[in-house]
């Protein structure tokens, strides 16, 4: 005798097949999150995590008369600063190092100028070469702001030979702080 069953497929089948979906559905939500809490001396105010200068227009027979341009300053600014968790704060500016101009940011690869680079210096006019160390500055209770200046600068044998090639220009650097 055949035997019948009321269901297409039978229900331990069923039961089985919903069994094994629910468990994979299970699995694909579980997340593992992880991370570490820190405690930072001074915040960097909401907006100002990137900072824009503009060099405007630069002639370049200027460059091959004084080699540079004046420096622009531009401003990091801390807030919120306690001195308890550190009192100094170390910064470092990482970029890709001209080929030409040790320590000065070269310009991008999608910028038409060429045969200059981007210089920083502090305020009093000491050079603060890229991707080491450059200085420590004290830290006051509550808001401290770091100058900086940035200025372009003809590569020497640009300048020598007359080379230096107009056109837009753009450079990334990123600054990063270590408090002590």
């Amino acid at each position: 005798m055949k035997r019948r069953y009321r269901y297409p497929l039978p229900i331990y089948i069923i039961i089985l097949i919903l069994l094994l979906l629910s468990q994979s559905v299970r699995s694909a939500v579980n997340m593992h999150l992880y991370g570490a809490l820190v405690a930072e001396p001074c915040v960097i105010p909401p907006g100002e995590e990137n900072i824009t200068l503009d060099f405007g227009a630069v002639i370049d027979k200027y460059l091959y008369i004084n080699n540079r341009t004046p420096g622009q300053a531009f401003v990091i600014n801390l807030t919120q600063c306690d001195l308890s968790l550190g009192n100094v704060v170390d910064i470092t500016f990482t970029g890709k190092e001209s080929p030409n101009l040790t320590g000065m940011l070269a310009l991008a690869p999608e910028s038409q100028a060429s045969g200059v680079a981007i210089g920083m210096e502090t305020p009093d006019g000491n050079f603060l070469p890229l991707n080491k160390k450059v200085q420590s500055y004290p830290l006051a209770a509550g808001t401290s702001a770091v100058t900086v200046h940035a200025y372009l600068q003809g590569e020497p044998a640009a300048i020598i030979n007359e080379r230096i090639v107009p056109g837009p220009f753009s450079a990334v650097a990123t600054f990063n702080l270590k408090y002590q």
